[in-house]
């Protein structure tokens, strides 16, 4: 981190009441950075565990923070807080499996065509 760099600490907790990745980071740091960090310290022995930072979503404040945007640019709220510790919540959520019925997308359009005649 550049010396002069705003930095926040923060806390990631999962559903289950889990605290993920408690540490200072800088305001310039990337959304996607912050997960991918997330990622590698995922606590072990969870039945849900992400396998890339497409499967997580943070949530502060009641908004979903996107990968592309940095931690200043979402607007983290500091509030009044007494410790400056700010919590967020972090839900596995995992891509959904592609139809393994082999079925094309075409071949569904078909089946679902309506074949009404109206005299």
């Amino acid at each position: 981190m550049a010396e002069g760099e705003e930095l926040i600490e923060l806390k990631f907790r999962t559903n289950d009441g889990t605290d993920v990745a408690c540490s200072t980071y800088a305001l310039s740091m990337n959304v996607a950075t912050l997960k991918q960090k997330i990622v590698a310290e995922w606590p072990q022995g969870k039945t849900v565990t992400p396998k890339s930072i497409n499967d997580l979503k943070i949530i502060h404040a009641g908004k979903v923070l996107e990968n592309n945007k940095t931690l200043a640019d979402s607007r983290i709220t500091f509030g009044d807080l007494p410790a400056g510790v700010i919590t967020m919540h972090v839900i596995v959520q995992p891509a959904i499996a592609k139809n393994k019925s082999g079925k094309s997308k075409e071949d569904m359009q078909k089946l679902n065509s309506c074949g009404c005649i109206i005299l």
